[in-house]
């Protein structure tokens, strides 16, 4: 049986012990929910996911993207700025192309031992993608 819906995941290399183990947990959480991951792309860091996450939008294919990131406190504030303007662009490309992405991110001000905790949520990003699919049908 085919899977009702098809997504793209878009994952950062950037912390990429953690991410890696965010993408598998992704990828058996969307299968468990009968959800088919068409693509993976994966790009350098966080900040860079928008352009990515675009092109997988444009496809008429994909229904949804997942995003999967660890954004690290550092000794700047680095990492505030990444997720802040990662996440409003984010936000934007969804509501541009009326299909949803979830913020599968993890940070900012968080220490690793913090996001080792939250290596889970990768799982909360498809269960929100898949969720705002079926309320929008």
């Amino acid at each position: 049986m085919a899977s009702k819906y098809k997504i793209g995941i878009v994952c950062s290399e950037f912390n990429f012990d953690l991410t890696q183990t965010m993408l598998e947990m992704a990828k058996e959480h969307a299968k468990f929910l009968d959800v088919d991951v068409s693509r993976v792309v994966m790009v350098p860091g966080v900040f860079d996911m928008p352009l990515a996450i675009k092109m997988l939008l444009k496809e008429k294919s994909i229904d949804g993207v997942v995003t999967i990131g660890s954004v690290i406190e550092g000794e700047t504030a680095h990492d505030q700025i990444v997720i802040g303007q990662a996440a409003r662009k984010i936000t934007d490309l969804a509501v541009e192309f009326e299909k949803p992405v979830g913020l599968g991110i993890t940070g900012p001000g968080m220490s690793r031992l913090q996001a080792e905790d939250r290596i889970e949520r990768a799982k909360d990003a498809v269960e929100s993608v898949v969720k705002q699919l079926k309320a929008l049908k």
